[in-house]
């Protein structure tokens, strides 16, 4: 069995892929609170088998430090299957964000 340059491309695209689909993202942003109160909103979506609400905890924490937080919102962990490789693979992605606000 030989295996051609565009062979070896082709395996090393769907290996890059598959990779890709499992990442998860976690972003925190600053931002205002209706009382006027600053806060942050958290992302920790991403592949329910590589993600999960433990990192938006983790960033609350990190942006918070020795004081705590309150969680003002969370959302629900919904899922939906994510992004494809020609139809052929795709992951359940769970969408999780949270906002908090620092205790003082």
């Amino acid at each position: 069995m030989s295996v051609t340059t565009s062979g070896i491309a082709s395996i090393c695209a769907l290996g890059f892929a598959l990779l890709a689909a499992g990442c998860s993202t976690t972003s925190m942003n600053r931002t205002y609170l209706p009382s006027g109160d600053v806060g942050f909103t958290i992302n920790c979506s991403g592949d329910s088998s590589d993600s999960n609400w433990g990192e938006c905890y983790k960033k609350a924490g990190e942006a918070c430090g020795n004081y705590g937080y309150d969680v003002i919102s969370k959302d629900q962990d919904n899922g939906a299957a994510g992004g494809t490789l020609a139809g052929v693979f795709s992951a359940n992605v769970k969408n999780r964000s949270l906002v908090v606000k620092c205790k003082q």
